[in-house]
């Protein structure tokens, strides 16, 4: 595969999904850390973390895509991504491989994805395992009232 046509993407799993963002807009990826709470903050805003003196809002994905809620003894990971508003973490349900994705094997998002979690996806890969869905970034850290 060449340079030009290869996107290397991190993976991890929300409520079944395996979803993917390119390798260079992820920071780090952390185990469960303790989290302070926002009065009044949106739903999908889980807390606040301190990152070696940074404060990153942590959105809980599945939240954001609409999607059941974990049992509150499920583990739970940060994806770490570095942003013009400063540091957001994103609550994933477990952390998978870097897997290299051709754009010949992208696609619209499929039909079956209604609501919030086809309007916070780019598309998705094909793979020989399944699809790889593409999370707009931008969009899921872009957090409303309510949202």
């Amino acid at each position: 595969m060449s340079e030009a046509a290869a996107l290397q993407l991190c993976t991890f799993s929300v409520a079944g999904h395996q979803l993917g963002i390119a390798v260079a807009k992820v920071q780090e990826i952390l185990r469960a850390q303790p989290l302070t709470r926002v009065p009044l903050a949106p739903r999908s805003v889980s807390g606040l973390m301190n990152l070696r003196g940074q404060i990153a809002v942590v959105l809980d994905l599945r939240r954001r895509l609409e999607l059941p809620e974990r049992d509150a003894d499920a583990p739970v990971f940060h994806v770490v991504l570095g942003s013009e508003g400063g540091v957001v973490s994103l609550l994933v349900d477990a952390v998978g491989d870097v897997i290299e994705v051709s754009e010949q094997s992208f696609e619209p998002p499929p039909e079956t994805l209604r609501g919030a979690a086809r309007a916070l996806l780019r598309g998705a890969y094909k793979l020989e395992r399944g699809l790889v869905l593409a999370l707009d970034t931008q969009k899921a850290i872009g957090v409303r009232a309510g949202a």
